[in-house]
């Protein structure tokens, strides 16, 4: 495409269109869907934010799920897309999510697994959630391998050593604050190894979530 015939497909004059890739106009929300729809960029290429992450919360995070291609909310489609490292960062550091939420987190890992991990590994630590993700990605990781996709297995893999080389040794819990003393101590005795590697208190597992077979 020439500049002219992008400029009229993002519904701005060329001139602005000029500015923008010369980095003398702001590029909103709004324009940069319409950019990633246009060049076939993906959510990935969308702008990453780690503002007003507390608004976040198990409704806005399956809408946004959903508007990534979370099998599990289709019927919440509709919802303007979000960079998914926004969307996995937002999820990590809620305090209570529902667990049909954190059901869906591995496959955001899976489906995106070119993220900015960079970015989300650093925002995640600064925020001491990175065991939160650590088990996030070994969960996406073994879904990845149950697939047998083995370049996407790798990639978190890696991501995972990573986050290892970084895990709190703080027991915590997977976004589930509210959980009783009684829950708490059951799960101590009942979580899954994966879950005591990274010192969570969760019985979340990759053969009980949906998409995994």
């Amino acid at each position: 495409m020439t500049q002219q015939q992008a400029a009229g497909r993002l519904g701005v004059s060329q001139a602005y269109l000029a500015l923008l890739e010369r980095g003398r106009r702001p590029l909103t929300a709004q324009l940069a869907l319409r950019i990633a729809k246009l060049y076939g960029l993906g959510p990935v290429a969308l702008a990453l934010s780690a503002d007003h992450l507390g608004e976040w919360d198990s409704s806005s995070l399956a809408a946004g799920l959903a508007s990534l291609g979370y099998p599990g909310f289709r019927q919440l489609a509709g919802t303007p897309a979000h960079n998914p490292a926004t969307v996995l960062l937002a999820a990590i550091t809620s305090e209570d999510v529902e667990v049909r939420v954190l059901e869906a987190l591995p496959w955001l890992a899976v489906e995106y697994h070119n993220l900015d991990w960079v970015w989300l590994i650093r925002e995640a630590k600064v925020r001491d959630a990175q065991n939160r993700l650590g088990f996030v990605v070994t969960l996406a990781r073994q879904v990845a391998e149950k697939r047998r996709d083995s370049s996407t297995a790798e990639r978190l893999h890696e991501i995972g050593e990573i986050l290892d080389r970084a895990r709190l040794v703080r027991e915590d819990t997977l976004c589930q604050a509210s959980l009783s003393d009684a829950e708490r101590r059951w799960l101590r005795q009942a979580r899954p190894a994966d879950a005591g590697h990274w010192n969570l208190l969760t019985d979340l597992n990759a053969q009980r979530l949906p998409y995994a077979a």
